[in-house]
């Protein structure tokens, strides 16, 4: 028998997987994920993509009359709006790619006892495809942030960068994590339920940093900033609503410091749902 049939040194086990590395080798096969879920979204709607601007154009008229008009808040914040949805386009891109990322093993079971695929590609277009939902809605804030005087900074623009990505690192880590427990105990899921409610609150989007501070003891508040959508979010506020120049538009303290903390908490995240993702994978296709 020739060399070239006993050398086995070149081989390698069928299905085996290198991870999230493996998942940007088939770079290809992830784009048309992506893709397929964009434009399932849009499938037999007249309007198509034109919703994903209506839609943050009506929350800032919604926001404008109902929260700043009647309740006072434009008397209180200046461009509240701007401030309100600059907020909410953070948690709101967290929230859909955590929970469609916890889901997705599961939503995908067919696929994944069939063929063999890097299993880590679901979370992580998860992740991709609410980023791709959520830049419209970038996009209208900084119109509406241009028509009232915005004249952003690098440091601004580094900021919204920064921004985005500690929560595309947190919520694919989280996505990881949830969705590989999630294929054994589907509570996962309803746990991941109540995270995602308690989100919007837990982050100074409805409110300021400074009601949360003036009643909190100091350690509280620390443990307050040390939460990644916590500056992600501030991060929005610095890079969209700090440049119209606000009266009451002070940084969330030691900002950049958090900023730093948030990003290395969302890589260590990350690191931890891959390895317990991969923990886990073996059982996926029993399991599902």
């Amino acid at each position: 028998m020739s060399r070239a049939l006993t050398d086995t040194t070149a081989l390698e086990q069928p299905g085996r997987s290198v991870g999230l590395l493996d998942v940007f080798r088939r770079r290809y096969l992830l784009s048309l994920i992506v893709r397929k879920e964009v434009q399932i979204r849009y499938r037999g709607s007249v309007l198509g993509w034109a919703w994903s601007y209506v839609k943050p154009l009506v929350q800032f008229v919604v926001f404008y009359v109902a929260i700043g008009v009647f309740l006072g808040m434009n008397g209180r914040v200046d461009f509240f709006p701007i401030y309100l949805l600059a907020g909410i386009t953070v948690v709101t891109f967290f929230n859909e790619a955590f929970a469609n990322g916890t889901r997705s093993l599961v939503d995908n079971a067919a696929l994944i006892k069939k063929i063999y695929l890097p299993r880590e590609m679901f979370p992580v277009s998860s992740m991709m495809i609410a980023a791709v939902n959520s830049l419209p809605q970038i996009l209208v804030i900084i119109v509406i942030a241009l028509f009232f005087g915005w004249a952003p900074s690098l440091a601004h623009i580094a900021a919204l960068l920064l921004a985005l990505a500690i929560v595309a690192c947190l919520a694919t880590g989280l996505g990881l994590l949830f969705g590989a427990i999630n294929v054994t105990f589907r509570d996962a899921q309803s746990f991941v339920e109540i995270i995602v409610m308690m989100s919007v609150w837990a982050s100074p989007v409805m409110y300021q940093w400074e009601m949360v501070a003036g009643q909190l003891p100091e350690w509280l508040f620390t443990v307050y900033r040390l939460n990644p959508i916590t500056p992600a979010v501030e991060l929005f506020h610095y890079g969209i609503w700090s440049p119209l120049n606000p009266r009451n538009g002070q940084l969330l303290p030691d900002l950049w410091l958090f900023s730093g903390i948030a990003m290395a908490t969302s890589l260590i995240v990350l690191v931890v749902g891959q390895l317990v993702f991969r923990r886990l994978e073996g059982r996926f296709a029993q399991d599902l």
